[in-house]
């Protein structure tokens, strides 16, 4: 399929162009081909074809006369040209890239390129009969009346409109020559530079100089800068539009002037700017004519001397020089516009089957040439060592070679399988695709496991801390009898160490696969077992406060705090939290869930808490009732006895606090089974904290200090109730 590449300054045949290239998309199949074009190109035959439109010839059209001959469109044209040797050197290029790529075997291999190549005349119009040419090129057999549409792409070596940016707009646009958007940035810190506040610019009448214009004032206008005039010119504009915009400039007091305007557009403008010497100007260039030939010659130089601007890229390409002194008008097939460049370098006409060459563009007045005539190597067409606008051409073939090798030969795989100037399906939400793309798999399925590092640690984790509250129980048993066991409520102890022993046991159902009862029993049982054991650790305290108040002088208050009193407080408190739980169960209990928002190759198995809301009642009521426990332990803190009870309740609240504040962000934030593993490391942090802060200390004096574990050492100087 052939491809496009067009060099657009005038953007108003380009949106053309487009809306035409869509049309033929949704209509290629009743589409019918009346007519072609007749128009000149350099044709060269190949499996896949590559189109090229370059402004050859500078025109400028007055009059169009359209006529039919043999079921045949003519135009014939009325129009003063010149030569572009510049833009016919993008030609050569053009033929010299494909060529290269013909004879590389690792790009494109067996498949040969092919060109056809023809002039735009810089005219919007001759844009679009060329591109319809393309476009609408007839199959081999004749005899079929089908269109087909062979554009694919547009690349582009010279459009540097910023508009053309917008993929909604122009979603098959390409270039390999950089957006006016940096360029007018570029532009307006050149004139910041150098400190000009006043200065006047030139745009063309189309998108590129509009576009180029607008973006150019917003960035000076930004630095103080101001704009006294815009001039708007065209290569079509008739002489008096001209002269109009050259007054304009006469009659300003600015010195500096910016044209951004293709080089072809600002021509005429140059030719009558000389004309009328008006010197004493700097004119900055955008990259369309900053190293154009023209702005050089004496006679212009004059007038646009010392022209500053920004350019494009400049890059050496000595096998070009070699490809370029071959040209010759005498090889039939290089015969399309060879003549006019012969014409140009050397200064004669070449007649070869001049009367087969209507529209050879050559004065009538040119000298014929005798066959001796050498090109002049010297000329500035053969200088390769410093090429710009040339090189984003080779570039542009390039690409297009390398889209066409990728579409071609990406659908064999490494053992040559078979894969099935191309469509893809999307996989189901479980499923990805292997690594062939070639067809969906399950994706992997991800959960805390007990067979993983992790999971083994926090289940020796929790195994251990029950380990350490069963020997905790034994020890407070076995010595039973003994005064410090006797001074620490021996039931709320022994009820305490139970909690504890099955929050270290809660996590246990966090790990493994996630499974209807699981989800079910992992959540209510944690918020169960920590409702008893900070019931247990309230209770505690709040004996412990009535206890040393009940040592005031005529103070009752710890007769009427005895163990029944403290049981109803731990079980009405637990009992709260069972019912929170039961209604949470009842009306949107946790259940195991699939989630792929984390990673899109895995699928997180979780337990969904079912609702958010119940989640978070029962660890608020958690909290309500530690830190009920730890404003009263606090109170307490300072109570005058060698076995402050108090005070060790409040550094366990503290480190259950503390644990628990950080848990909700860092639950929140953390992904996946991740997430299981932080709810863990509360559970088991806060569970150790209340376990070591409250029995180490009691456990440390039976086992490690007997003599302290008296009456008389307990007591001390306060006659104590029994706790």
């Amino acid at each position: 399929l052939p491809v496009i590449h067009i060099d657009l300054h005038t953007m108003g045949s380009f949106n053309i162009l487009l809306f035409f290239s869509m049309l033929f998309m949704h209509t290629v199949s009743t589409c019918q081909l009346h007519g072609k074009f007749e128009m000149p190109n350099i044709f060269k035959a190949g499996e896949i074809m590559i189109g090229g439109i370059f402004p050859i010839f500078n025109k400028q059209e007055n009059v169009i006369l359209l006529a039919r001959f043999r079921h045949t469109l003519l135009f014939m044209q009325n129009f003063l040209y010149r030569f572009d040797l510049r833009a016919f050197r993008w030609t050569q290029v053009m033929m010299f890239a494909i060529d290269e790529i013909n004879q590389d075997e690792g790009l494109l291999p067996n498949i040969s390129l092919g060109y056809k190549i023809m002039d735009s005349c810089a005219s919007p119009t001759n844009v679009l009969r060329a591109a319809f040419t393309l476009v609408s090129e007839q199959k081999e057999e004749e005899s079929t009346t089908q269109c087909h549409l062979p554009l694919t792409a547009l690349v582009s070596y010279f459009s540097t409109c910023a508009c053309l940016s917008d993929r909604r707009k122009y979603p098959s646009f390409f270039r390999t020559i950089p957006s006016d958007y940096y360029q007018a940035k570029a532009l307006a810190s050149l004139v910041k530079q150098y400190g000009w506040t006043w200065i006047g610019a030139l745009q063309s009448d189309n998108d590129y100089g509009k576009n180029g214009i607008s973006a150019f004032r917003k960035e000076v206008e930004k630095m103080g800068v101001c704009i006294a005039f815009v001039g708007t010119i065209l290569r079509t504009y008739p002489q008096s539009k001209i002269i109009e915009v050259v007054e304009l400039i006469k009659q300003s007091t600015v010195k500096v002037i910016l044209a951004f305007v293709p080089e072809g557009d600002l021509y005429p403008l140059m030719r009558e700017t000389v004309n009328q010497n008006i010197t004493g100007i700097q004119w900055i260039a955008s990259e369309a004519w900053v190293t154009a030939a023209r702005p050089s010659t004496p006679e212009m130089f004059k007038s646009f001397g010392g022209t500053v601007g920004f350019v494009v890229r400049k890059m050496a390409m000595p096998k070009l020089g070699t490809f370029l002194k071959n040209i010759s008008p005498y090889f039939p097939s290089q015969s399309t516009f060879v003549s006019d460049f012969w014409e140009t370098i050397v200064g004669c006409k070449p007649c070869l089957n001049c009367e087969a060459l209507p529209f050879a563009n050559v004065t009538l007045n040119s000298q014929m040439c005798t066959g001796e005539e050498k090109l002049n190597y010297t000329d500035k067409f053969f200088d390769v060592t410093q090429v710009r606008v040339t090189y984003n051409v080779y570039q542009a073939v390039y690409a297009i070679a390398h889209a066409i090798h990728k579409l071609l030969f990406c659908q064999r795989d490494k053992n040559n399988v078979l894969r099935q100037s191309a469509d893809c399906i999307l996989c189901p939400e479980e499923y990805w695709s292997n690594e062939r793309r070639d067809k969906c798999v399950m994706k992997m399925t991800e959960f805390l496991s007990n067979t993983e590092t992790m999971g083994i640690i926090l289940t020796a984790l929790s195994l251990f801390g029950a380990s350490l509250s069963v020997a905790t129980m034994i020890i407070f048993i076995h010595f039973r009898e003994t005064p410090i066991v006797k001074a620490n409520n021996s039931e709320l102890s022994s009820l305490l160490l139970v909690s504890l022993f099955f929050c270290f046991l809660c996590p246990l159902t966090f790990i493994g696969e996630p499974t209807v009862w699981s989800c079910m029993f992992r959540h209510t049982a944690f918020g169960v077992t920590f409702a008893l054991c900070i019931s247990c650790v309230l209770g505690k305290t709040i004996v412990v406060v009535t206890a040393f108040r009940a040592t005031l002088p005529g103070n009752k208050l710890a007769g009427k705090f005895g163990p029944v009193q403290q049981r109803v407080i731990v079980f009405s408190c637990t009992a709260i939290q069972i019912v929170i739980c039961v209604l949470w169960l009842i009306i949107s209990p946790p259940f195991p869930d699939k989630a792929l928002k984390y990673n899109n190759q895995k699928i997180i198995l979780e337990c969904n808490t079912g609702s958010d809301v119940a989640f978070y009642v029962v660890l608020g009521y958690i909290g309500i009732l530690s830190a009920i426990c730890s404003i009263l332990a606090f109170l307490a803190r300072k109570l005058p006895d060698n076995f402050n009870e108090a005070k060790f309740i409040s550094f366990s609240m503290l480190i259950f606090c503390a644990v628990w504040a950080t848990f909700i962000p860092a639950y929140i934030s953390s992904p996946g089974k991740y997430t299981v593993a932080v709810e863990i490391f509360a559970i088991l942090s806060s569970a150790f904290g209340l376990l070591l802060c409250i029995f180490v200390p009691k456990c440390y004096i039976i086992l490690i200090k007997p003599e302290r574990n008296t009456k008389k050492h307990l007591m001390g100087k306060f006659q104590k109730t029994s706790l």
